[in-house]
């Protein structure tokens, strides 16, 4: 079916009450048990999953306009996440599962499992959805990825006829440190990041240390970590304006301007939604820590527009109390 726009839709980490709203305001009706709209598609950016306090009936609805046409969904970090948490590591490995059990890893993953531990086939059910799910879409006027687009790794993807995660060799080699189904992994979902300076650690708000950053794209000619760094968390003063080494600088990538708009999710963007530059749009507005649930309406402009962006902000029902 030819459709005359796409919405695309950011992180909903299981905020179901406001998607309905968000849904319901682009001009989607439910019909027959989907949201439908009589001539545009919705492309969800990832990470329907964890934190929130209605996960299942996301998944639900989601799933329910993916099979039913109304919607396309990207694998997110947290799906991926999801996976390999619950996929058992290979005799030999080291591990006993892909994702260790260790207290980040549970914190994040919590509130999923806990929600649906009553129904195990049906979880078991989006396990194997979450493995079909696209790691990136190319339409002929943009592009969509959960974090980064990677040009290198995707025309590899492409030459190796690879576009998930349902090959099992390729699952469980996705999570061997420096590997090239790793780099996949690491780059499509989680993005580009580089090292604090010195060695120097940070705090989340968790509580738990990182010693990694994460980084912009899309910047030239960067000569500083602040020139760089994309997350909420600011670096501190004197980290921020170090200069970055030859060897940080090979690290990062570039999507130039002269390349087709692309749409991202994952770096819990703040404040009002717009676009990042020209070409490049984070509808990621921290939706469970009572920020917006923020979608864009894509025609076949070439520069992202501003006042395209649509959002709701998210139902006080939709957040976990403990935050996830």
């Amino acid at each position: 079916m030819e459709f005359d726009g796409y919405d695309l839709i950011g992180d909903v980490h299981g905020c179901a009450r406001s998607l309905q709203q968000l849904l319901q305001l682009l001009g989607y009706r439910l019909r027959n048990g989907c949201y439908r709209h009589p001539s545009r598609q919705v492309v969800f950016i990832g990470d329907i999953v964890d934190r929130g306090t209605a996960v299942r009936e996301s998944l639900q609805l989601v799933r329910s306009m993916v099979e039913q046409g109304s919607a396309q969904l990207l694998i997110g970090n947290h799906e991926y996440n999801c996976i390999t948490y619950c996929e058992p590591a290979r005799a030999g490995s080291g591990r006993s599962y892909l994702r260790e059990h260790h207290p980040r890893h549970e914190l994040q993953i919590r509130e999923t499992l806990q929600q649906m531990d009553p129904y195990p086939q049906e979880w078991q059910d989006y396990l194997c959805w979450f493995r079909q799910l696209p790691l990136y879409l190319e339409f002929p006027h943009f592009r969509a990825v959960h974090a980064c687009w990677d040009q290198v790794a995707i025309a590899q993807l492409k030459a190796r006829g690879i576009n998930d995660f349902s090959d099992s060799d390729f699952l469980h080699r996705s999570v061997e440190l420096g590997c090239f189904e790793w780099q996949v992994a690491d780059r499509l979902l989680r993005g580009t990041q580089l090292k604090l300076p010195n060695g120097a650690q940070m705090q989340t708000a968790e509580g738990f240390s990182r010693h990694l950053y994460r980084t912009k794209f899309w910047v030239a000619d960067p000569q500083r970590h602040a020139d760089v760094v994309f997350q909420p968390d600011p670096l501190p003063a004197n980290l921020a304006r170090q200069a970055l080494t030859g060897a940080e600088r090979k690290r990062l990538l570039h999507y130039g301007p002269e390349q087709l708009p692309l749409f991202i999710g994952h770096y819990w963007r703040q404040g009002q939604p717009q676009p990042i530059t020209d070409n490049i749009a984070c509808l990621d507005y921290s939706a469970v820590k009572s920020g917006k649930l923020v979608a864009y309406r894509m025609d076949h402009e070439t520069r992202l527009d501003p006042a395209k962006f649509v959002w709701v902000e998210v139902d006080p029902a939709d957040i976990c109390e403990q935050g996830g």
